[in-house]
């Protein structure tokens, strides 16, 4: 895929990069949280959704590390890391925009919250090996990079839920 043509565009490379299982040591309870960056943004698209603004915060940081032009090895772009396919589904136009990718991002994690009926763990699984994977192990996938994924987001949420 090229980079977008009317942007300026680099690859960024992050040593724990989403949910990479080899990062493990990474101190997640003690990393530090941001709490003010695209505060706008997410406080928008936290109330249009219905989503809370701390897991939408808890997603970004463990996605990018709020790097709006990330894309990772699999092509998941900007600050939701939305695959391609989502982004389109979900009308995102700009995927490395930080208000359409928010947007975005924060709708899809919406239907995921409702589809699991309000469970993060789920819907956070979900959003990382998609909801086909939730249903078939009937729960979290036993992929290490997903297990990871999760109890990532779940240690940032409750800090970010504390924080803000």
């Amino acid at each position: 895929m090229a980079p977008p043509a009317n942007q300026d565009y680099q690859v960024l490379r992050f040593p724990c990069y989403a949910a990479d299982p080899k990062c493990r040591s990474v101190s997640w309870e003690k990393v530090p949280l941001n709490t003010q960056a695209f505060h706008r943004e997410i406080r928008s698209a936290a109330e249009y959704n219905a989503v809370e603004e701390s897991l939408i915060r808890a997603i970004i940081h463990a996605e990018s590390a709020y790097q709006p032009d990330a894309r990772s090895p699999k092509g998941a772009q900007g600050l939701m890391q939305l695959m391609p396919a989502t982004a389109a589904e979900l009308q995102v136009g700009d995927p490395f925009d930080p208000a359409e990718n928010i947007e975005g991002g924060a709708r899809y994690l919406s239907q995921l919250l409702a589809e699991f009926k309000g469970n993060r763990d789920l819907a956070a699984a979900a959003y990382n090996a998609g909801p086909n994977a939730v249903y078939k192990y009937g729960g979290i996938p036993p992929y290490d990079e997903t297990q990871e994924y999760v109890r990532r987001v779940r240690i940032l949420y409750k800090r970010y839920d504390q924080a803000l």
